[in-house]
């Protein structure tokens, strides 16, 4: 029931990632994404059978829930400003999921504070919030890491020179290598944020 639950609630919290990411475009004058249907919460308009289905089953089969939507398009040209554009559009996704954990870490401390936490049915229910609020702080400290296809690339390069135009796209034909790098290497590093992350916004222990 916990696997089911976490693979839902990742689901979930990756659509609304990028439809967040379509909503932004849209507001800044490219409405790509919502002509394609991208900014609706449906979850047939955005799951990909192998990143939202096929990964998060294996993965947490494993004891960890990863995964993802597809990537919700947009056109640059489109933009009223490019840079700060593809700033703004790259931002909304990691922002949303920052959103999601501070509004169910409210209602976790909100619960604890006016409820019996040993209750079953209290425990149960902080429980399934917790796990909410977890998986929304991994996908945000997950795709603020400035390596491509990640949203912290996208960040990165807007703020950068024009003169590292070509170096993005060489560094982005190898998408592939560096989210393999990020899973199976980097994220051992960054992984002990989660907790401290977690404890912060909650007053619990992960």
């Amino acid at each position: 029931m916990l696997t089911f639950l976490s693979i839902v609630i990742l689901i979930f919290s990756v659509i609304i990632h990028e439809v967040s990411h379509g909503y932004m475009a849209n507001y800044l004058g490219d409405p790509t994404a919502r002509l394609q249907g991208r900014t609706t919460l449906n979850p047939l308009k955005h799951i990909d059978p192998v990143g939202s289905i096929l990964v998060p089953l294996i993965t947490s089969l494993a004891g960890f829930t990863f995964g993802w939507a597809k990537p919700v398009p947009f056109n640059p040209y489109n933009l009223k400003n490019r840079r700060s554009g593809e700033f703004l559009i790259a931002l909304a996704g990691p922002a949303s999921n920052i959103s999601i954990a501070v509004i169910f870490s409210l209602i976790i401390r909100f619960v604890i504070a006016n409820f019996d936490p040993n209750s079953l049915t209290v425990n149960s229910f902080i429980q399934v919030t917790s796990y909410i609020v977890v998986i929304n702080i991994v996908l945000a400290v997950f795709n603020l890491v400035p390596l491509p296809p990640l949203d912290g690339s996208k960040l990165l390069f807007s703020i950068l020179p024009n003169k590292y135009v070509r170096v993005r796209h060489i560094i982005e034909a190898y998408a592939p290598i560096w989210i393999l790098l990020v899973v199976l290497f980097l994220w051992q590093i960054i992984s002990p944020i989660i907790p401290w992350i977690f404890g912060l916004l909650t007053g619990m222990q992960a």
